[in-house]
């Protein structure tokens, strides 16, 4: 038994801070007392908007996950709010079955980060929680007089429903004669995605599942990865590989070469696949998206899923289907589509199912590498420098916004010109020769991200090996 007196003091004690998808930080910080105030705030400011008796709970497959829900459902049970516990399920499962039954919903998760981290995401009946809700849980001053850690009884309806969601659009088994690797690792949706592709018609071979927590990031991945999957691709003649990052928000999906797609580009065939009038994207995502070629309308937002769904609503009041995804391959279903004369309701949270699906769907008949190819040519390239301060981050990005020329020479781009800058996340500077370079914190971890864009893909990953070698020597 344990007193948490004021979830104020102690979220302010905890370290813990909001990135952009959740409150995260290191495990030794998530205590039972700070996994119990967070859920007491939450409760509290939900309980302003919305009426409601039951939260939905979840988890991905952290080693410190488990203990971290006992204690969320020990603050909900002290507030005379029940528990249905899912178990480990993806978070866009967890989001979607509490939707439909109009309550909260916690997911315990650190997506991608490192196993010695963790996280909490929170829900609203109506779907992600807003930047305004956000500030207000760190705000709120709410109480648990104690809690009573207990065994969760685990509910599969969560996942069945999920399942059911993608089959009920195709009539017939689309994926027969088709071989789908799923690269399993350690994702929360594991046990869910082949008996997934196996009903819509596939072979599925099951790819490098792990014991041990895998931190896998879509935006990011590792040269290891990379090599599995042209190696499986190969040797198991495979038509794509399926997987997620942890908690199965984020998509990674290959083309029959075993090679990643990034993220944009699946977001964007996607969206072409569902016949999107308008799409929600941050700033970092491929610059051809936005060119007036594809959409009527292309909205460009910070970096993070809440930006992207804050602007849902004002382009609802122009445009019937919207849609919205990010660089990570996270995918966000702003309304209500049809497909194959079945509804799909509105997901308006990361998914990293439907983009698979609907990626494979449009692939049917041909291969998924001849999709790519009909896009214009303009690659992107991204990754990360750990171990960066953000005090030190934030000097970088400060130094490009008064000096943009100052930045660039001192990240090894000294021979190119800033033509523009954009400061709506970090800095990103279009560079007189057209490629384009752009610099981010990250928002939950001690992380330096540099993504780039130019007209071949040597080049953009050129640009973010230099710009990322010179940082980490200074």
């Amino acid at each position: 038994m344990s007193r948490v007196c004021n979830s104020h003091d102690v979220i302010s004690a905890s370290g813990i801070a909001f990135g952009t998808s959740g409150a995260r930080g290191l495990v030794t910080d998530f205590t039972p007392e700070v996994c119990a105030a967070f859920t007491a705030s939450f409760i509290s400011v939900m309980r302003q908007h919305f009426a409601f008796e039951t939260v939905a709970l979840a988890i991905d497959n952290r080693p410190s996950s488990y203990a971290m829900a006992q204690a969320c459902a020990a603050a909900l049970d002290d507030n005379g709010i029940s528990t249905i516990f899912y178990g480990v399920i993806p978070t866009p499962a967890l989001a979607l079955q509490a939707m439909a039954d109009r309550i909260p919903a916690i997911m315990v998760t650190g997506s991608h980060i490192p196993f010695d981290r963790n996280g909490l995401k929170f829900y609203r009946p109506d779907g992600e929680i807003t930047k305004d809700d956000e500030l207000a849980i760190l705000n709120a001053e709410a109480t648990c007089k104690q809690l009573v850690l207990k065994e969760l009884p685990v509910s599969t309806f969560a996942a069945e429903n999920y399942i059911t969601r993608y089959l009920s659009l195709f009539p017939t088994p689309f994926l027969e004669n088709k071989r789908i690797g799923i690269y399993e690792h350690s994702s929360a949706g594991r046990e869910l995605y082949k008996p997934l592709f196996e009903a819509l018609g596939a072979e599925v071979i099951s790819l490098g599942r792990s014991d041990n927590f895998v931190p896998i990031d879509t935006e990011a991945v590792s040269e290891d990865d990379r090599e599995k999957a042209i190696r499986w691709a190969e040797q198991f003649k495979l038509d794509a590989i399926f997987s997620t990052d942890g908690d199965g928000d984020r998509p990674l999906i290959s083309d029959e070469k075993g090679n990643w797609l990034r993220g944009d580009v699946l977001g964007l065939l996607c969206s072409l696949a569902l016949s999107a009038d308008a799409v929600a994207i941050p700033v970092s995502c491929n610059s051809i998206i936005s060119s007036g070629n594809f959409f009527k309308h292309v909205e460009l937002t910070k970096i993070g899923s809440p930006y992207v769904i804050a602007a849902f609503p004002e382009l609802s009041q122009s445009y019937e289907r919207i849609a919205g995804f990010e660089a990570n391959g996270g995918f966000l279903l702003g309304s209500d589509v049809t497909i194959n004369s079945q509804l799909l309701s509105a997901l308006p949270t990361r998914d990293a199912v439907l983009p698979a699906i609907m990626l494979l769907y449009s692939s049917r008949e041909k291969n998924i590498s001849s999709l790519v190819e009909q896009l214009p040519c303009r690659y992107t390239h991204s990754d990360r420098l750990q171990n960066v301060s953000l005090e030190q981050s934030r000097k970088l990005i400060e130094m490009g916004t008064e000096n943009p020329q100052s930045l660039l020479n001192a990240i090894g781009l000294q021979s190119e010109i800033a033509a523009s800058v954009d400061t709506t996340d970090g800095i990103r500077i279009m560079l007189g020769s057209r490629c384009i370079v752009h610099l981010r914190p990250s928002g939950n971890a001690p992380e330096l991200r540099c993504y780039a864009e130019a007209n071949s893909l040597e080049f953009a990953q050129f640009i973010v090996k230099r710009v990322l070698t010179c940082i980490s020597n200074t």
